[in-house]
C-alpha cells in the first residue's frame, strides 16, 4: 500500500484534521507501543500499520 492510500483512507474514517492527530499522538498496543508515525518512521509497511489501526480501532469490514 502506498503512502498516499494509507493517509486517503485515514482522513476517510477518521476525518482529515483528526487523522494526523490520532497518528501522531495514539500508542497502540498493534504497533509495539508506537504511534502511527513512529510505525511508519520505524519502517513499517503501510499495509500493516492500517491492519492495526482497522483492528485497534473497529474499521468496519468494507472500509479495511
Amino acid at each position: 500500500m502506498r503512502l498516499t492510500i494509507f493517509w486517503e483512507r485515514m482522513a476517510d474514517h477518521f476525518g482529515a484534521a483528526y487523522a494526523d492527530s490520532f497518528a501522531r499522538d495514539h500508542v497502540m498496543t498493534e504497533l509495539g507501543g508506537r504511534t502511527v508515525h513512529q510505525a511508519l518512521d520505524a519502517g513499517w509497511e503501510a499495509k500493516d500499520v492500517w491492519r492495526a489501526v482497522c483492528a485497534s480501532m473497529d474499521v468496519p469490514a468494507d472500509k479495511r
